[in-house]
């Protein structure tokens, strides 16, 4: 650690990249306390938590291709419906088309021809993961 003095009477420490590193890790363990790590290091719990912060930032950034996973249900026991007059008859007149959607970050595209209920489905597990 160094002191340094700017050109006016402000003066902060520099801590070495290996200290910070150290402190980092310590308090990324589960059930770790940060305030009693920074005080076992000598710095104030904010400058641990801002040390932390850029730490996973830039991990963030550091992975290629980052996408956001949703969670997603798969129902094997489903036994289909016998087809309907009501059925046939909308589906012969659907034409197959495209929905996109953007929900929190979340691009949602749907081809062909979609069924009410399943798009229902679709976006309540959507908002429920949101």
């Amino acid at each position: 650690m160094k002191d340094q003095t700017g050109g006016s009477r402000r003066s902060w420490r520099l801590h070495e990249r290996e200290f910070k590193e150290q402190l980092i890790a310590q308090s990324l363990v589960p059930g770790a306390s940060v305030a009693a790590i920074a005080m076992q290091g000598g710095i104030n719990a904010n400058l641990l938590f801002k040390w932390r912060r850029g730490y996973v930032k830039a991990k963030v950034e550091a992975m290629p291709g980052a996408a956001t996973l949703l969670a997603v249900c798969v129902m094997t026991d489903i036994k289909p419906k016998p087809a309907t007059q009501a059925t046939v008859a909308i589906s012969r007149n659907a034409r197959p088309g495209v929905i996109e959607l953007e929900l929190a970050g979340v691009r949602l595209r749907l081809q062909g021809a979609v069924d009410e209920a399943m798009l229902g489905s679709v976006l309540r597990a959507l908002r429920q993961s949101a």
